[in-house]
């Protein structure tokens, strides 16, 4: 049984002695910061503000006439004929449907458009990070789940420059 075991050990020891010899190349890259701080991550969220600043404006006012409407009631809803007070109680709901609806498609819009632009910047990065491994000749290049990395094995700065350079 000893001779059994002492031959496995030598056996697993013979088969994996050259992954041993041989010297990895292991790199880590922090994909949070690439995502916030390259560049193409910035033109893209620029590109969102610009496609919905508009609406979101729009917006705004809609919930500012609403208001509005809200303190005239306040301030002269008892003064008010019947008639009036009820038309203007009408409008007011009628504007926060309104407000309410554009509201939500802004929203669902707004979130179709975002993730898009991040599905499609996710897999630019990963292609550009696969490209810069490659050239470099790494073995592994890490980038979720790492507990701790030393700052000789961080290649985010370098992963960040290829990135600036593709924009």
């Amino acid at each position: 049984m000893k001779l059994k075991k002492l031959w496995l050990v030598s056996a697993m020891t013979l088969m994996f002695s050259p992954l041993v010899a041989a010297e990895l190349k292991i790199g880590v890259v922090n994909i949070a910061r690439v995502m916030e701080e390259a560049p193409q991550a910035e033109s893209a969220r620029t590109s969102l503000q610009n496609e919905f600043a508009p609406r979101e404006r729009e917006l705004v006012e809609l919930q500012k006439s609403v208001r509005s409407l809200e303190e005239r009631l306040a301030r002269n809803g008892t003064i008010m004929s019947e008639a009036e007070r009820g038309k203007l109680e009408r409008e007011i709901l009628a504007k926060k449907r309104d407000f309410q609806r554009d509201q939500e498609a802004f929203r669902d819009d707004l979130n179709f458009k975002r993730n898009d632009l991040l599905e499609k910047l996710q897999r630019e990065m990963v292609g550009i990070i696969q490209q810069y491994a490659k050239q470099q000749k790494f073995d592994v290049l890490l980038a979720e789940g790492v507990i701790y990395m030393s700052e000789s094995v961080d290649v985010t700065e370098q992963v960040l420059s290829e990135l600036k350079k593709k924009k």
